[in-house]
């Protein structure tokens, strides 16, 4: 066997693991439209550039048949590509979205590592006190009532724990998602402020059989960028997110 089959033959298998990953990515952990806003993009390419790379280059620079320790090379190489993978996967993990919150006037994408394990057990319901698994849940989080609570959150906020990150404040989606539509704007105000954006506007509503006056939207924030989520005028049932700056 060459050097440049044997590569070839990894390459094969590297490619193989990385469409698998390439499948949890798009598919569980990071669904529509959270894939690139929540910056799964670059650690893919992170994660399948190392995968695909590293493994197969090493093959085709120290293969040669017959060669004493051949053996021992592969498995080292295998070793190493075994371990970039698990650090990389575990890297994504952790960055998965878990809950999309609605929180006073915009929804907010949360990762799992932006919870903590005490904040996480705090919540109402099961639901509330895991990490998903298959994307993000939905839920909104009510302020709290009492002054004390609120001037605590002030100073949390500071760390990265505010009211988005703590599920004590999580309630039902479908039970407390009317105080969104308060807050929500009509796409005649989108259309105003973002002229620029009249065309994919008008070809999502074409394409979702939406009628205008039956859609309003949110700012949608997420690590990497923020979106326009699109919801229901009268349920604000999600509808779509779309690529759009809603500042």
């Amino acid at each position: 066997m060459t050097r440049w089959k044997a590569a070839a033959i990894h390459l094969s298998l590297s490619a193989c693991i990385g469409i698998v990953a390439g499948v949890l990515l798009f598919g569980v952990w990071y669904p529509p439209p959270f894939f690139h806003a929540a910056g799964a993009d670059e650690l893919i390419l992170l994660l399948v550039g190392v995968d695909l790379a590293i493994g197969p280059l090493l093959t085709l620079i120290v293969f040669r048949a017959g060669k004493r320790g051949l053996k021992f090379d592969l498995v080292c190489i295998g070793l190493v590509q075994s371990i970039a993978l698990v650090y990389g996967m575990w890297v994504v993990l952790q960055s998965r979205p878990i809950f999309m919150v609605g929180a006073v006037d915009r929804f907010v994408v949360v990762a799992a590592n932006e919870i903590a394990d005490d904040d996480l057990a705090q919540g109402q319901q099961p639901m509330f006190r895991s990490r998903s698994w298959t994307g993000p849940r939905l839920v909104v989080a009510e302020l709290p009532t009492s002054t004390k609570e609120r001037n605590d959150l002030v100073f949390s906020s500071f760390s990265g724990r505010d009211v988005p990150n703590l599920p004590k404040y999580y309630r039902d989606y479908a039970q407390a998602s009317q105080s969104l539509l308060a807050k929500a704007k009509t796409l005649d105000f989108l259309r105003r402020e973002k002229p620029e954006y009249q065309e994919p506007i008008t070809h999502w509503l074409a394409e979702s059989g939406h009628a205008e006056s039956s859609v309003v939207w949110l700012p949608l924030q997420a690590r990497k960028a923020d979106l326009v989520m699109m919801l229901d005028a009268k349920t604000a049932q999600p509808l779509q997110a779309l690529a759009i700056d809603p500042w």
